[in-house]
């Protein structure tokens, strides 16, 4: 692990970021702090605009944020929106001693094809995945894993520093840290469903959620995954979403087809997928991931169709 440190980018390095989302955007804030000349795209037009006001060079392609022989930050929802943004224009763009910082969740298969497409261009591939919701990316309290070529990680490492809190490095496999990501979204998702069951258990018992999530994590388990969704349980609070539950079930899906790779079982992972499918399939892919409350909720004759949206 890194300890992280003040942030101290040198000012001859040329950054653009790609993907102003939830996540993305007090990121790019944090980065514009430390960085002089930030140049900022997303797909979708108008959520680059606040950056503007910050300071930010709003570019009106991917391509023209990408500078040449920097490093482009992308931030984006999965793998498709990867390989759609860092097509051959924006590869060029970067060019030679260029580096894709890649923060999004995606597949450790995907990361390493990229990261051979990147070397025909002489594109530096290094992944950095980020464990925290959107408030964690506005407090800079992100932690992050991270893998690829060792010179380019040094490279990188400040500007994941403007970012987060601390930086795990797992070796120079790009796949790598992807497939970190994935095992403790895993981990996050169990977690959620286990403390989903346990509070409708204590509710069809008589007692009450908001008593037991209070002992639970005063007690045994007190760290942020069951205190944080915990309390969005039990106040019924699933909107707006910190981490949308179709993009849990868009990993959940990730995690099956690595562990399908690596001859890996993994049945608490098909079972996750399938409760997430339930609870997309009744309209709620839109809400937080806390929201498999509502689906245990529903299987224990306990569901609130009026929460339902």
């Amino acid at each position: 692990m890194t300890t992280p440190r003040e942030a101290r980018i040198p000012m001859a390095e040329k950054v653009g970021f790609v993907g102003l989302g939830a996540m993305g955007r007090p990121m790019a804030e944090h980065l514009l702090a430390a960085v002089p000349d930030l140049a900022v795209y997303n797909r979708t037009p108008g959520k680059s605009d606040s950056l503007s006001a910050l300071g930010a060079c709003l570019a009106p392609t991917a391509a023209l944020a990408a500078p040449a022989g920097g490093v482009l930050v992308t931030m984006l929802s999965d793998d498709d929106a990867v390989r759609e943004v860092m097509n051959d224009g924006v590869l060029a763009a970067l060019g030679p001693g260029g580096i894709h910082l890649s923060m999004s969740t995606i597949a450790p298969r995907t990361a390493r094809g990229l990261s051979e497409a990147h070397k025909i261009r002489g594109v530096t591939y290094v992944a950095a995945p980020v464990f925290g919701r959107p408030e964690a990316a506005a407090a800079r309290k992100l932690w992050m894993t991270c893998s690829g070529p060792a010179k380019a990680k040094v490279r990188v490492r400040p500007l994941l520093e403007a970012m987060g809190q601390g930086i795990f490095d797992f070796g120079e496999d790009p796949g790598a840290a992807h497939a970190a990501k994935l095992a403790g979204n895993l981990m996050i998702a169990s977690a959620v469903e286990a403390l989903s069951e346990a509070l409708v258990l204590a509710r069809k018992q008589g007692v009450a959620p908001a008593a037991f999530h209070e002992m639970i994590v005063s007690t045994l388990f007190p760290g942020p995954v069951f205190q944080g969704y915990g309390r969005s349980m039990v106040e019924q609070r699933f909107d707006p979403p910190g981490f949308k539950l179709a993009l849990a079930l868009k990993d959940e899906r990730l995690v099956l087809d690595a562990g399908g790779e690596a001859e890996a079982p993994l049945p608490l992972a098909s079972l996750l997928r399938d409760r997430l499918l339930a609870c997309a399939a009744k309209g709620r892919g839109g809400l937080d991931l806390a929201a498999l409350y509502l689906e245990a909720l529903d299987q224990a004759g306990l569901g609130e169709p009026s929460r339902t949206p």
